[in-house]
């Protein structure tokens, strides 16, 4: 339905909560490297990982690789970024979009943001804080996403 893309990911625990997030929404996980962390099979299945074989999962030699292979286009991704003032609730989601979020310790790259700079969605949130955990930010977006199309969500 949807894709989710991390970009550079760091934190192990954030990925698998995203893995899950992805499997019981249908939505297909893209994991850029590099990687901060080993996502082997012998490792997902040590981290006790029981719905990872589940998980609708591409990961990709880079970002260019990305870019270059994916079928992204202007048209069809929206970046999660805290560079912006436009609420993602204020993007239009469509069926097959690309929503990337960029690693826990450096978000995504300002080049990328700048080439899709209308296509930059943000999480409000207070001052108070510096940023939200990234599966939860995750959460917020692809469900926001599938809430626009819910109706095709559930008559696949």
């Amino acid at each position: 339905m949807f894709n989710l893309v991390l970009v550079h990911p760091q934190i192990p625990n954030n990925t698998g909560s995203i893995g899950r997030l992805c499997v019981n929404a249908g939505a297909t996980l893209h994991i850029v490297k590099p990687i901060g962390f080993d996502i082997s099979e012998k490792a997902v299945r040590r981290a006790g990982l029981d719905y990872w074989h589940k998980l609708d999962l591409i990961v990709w030699e880079s970002v260019e690789d990305f870019f270059e292979k994916s079928g992204v286009c202007g048209s069809n991704i929206h970046l999660a970024t805290t560079k912006t003032d436009k609420p993602y609730f204020n993007a239009e989601f469509k069926k097959g979009d690309f929503i990337l979020f960029g690693s826990e310790t450096s978000g995504i790259d300002e080049d990328i943001l700048n080439r899709y700079k209308e296509k930059n969605i943000t999480i409000p949130m207070t001052k108070d804080g510096r940023s939200l955990n990234l599966a939860i930010s995750c959460g917020i977006v692809l469900y926001d996403a599938i809430r626009q199309n819910f109706s095709e969500f559930y008559h696949e």
